[in-house]
């Protein structure tokens, strides 16, 4: 997952997430990694629309964001 997360930033490309939040609920987020720091990645989250930070360890799925869904123009 980490290669994914990586190749995110430098391609500057989204990624789709499930993640698990400190309350224990689930959430689908589509993201722009910026950076990965030791445990957590900060990233431009298109749910919420601004910057957050998200525990790697709470990261249960990543997936490459599909072109189509996702236009760069």
């Amino acid at each position: 997952m980490n290669g994914l997360l990586q190749r995110s930033i430098t391609d500057h490309l989204p990624v789709d997430i499930i993640y698990l939040s400190a309350a224990q609920k689930l959430s689908q987020r589509t993201l722009l990694i910026k950076e990965i720091d030791g445990s957590t990645v900060r990233a431009y989250c298109l749910l919420r629309k601004e910057m957050r930070t998200f525990r790697l360890e709470n990261i249960l799925s990543a997936m490459p964001k599909k072109q189509d869904e996702y236009p760069l123009h």
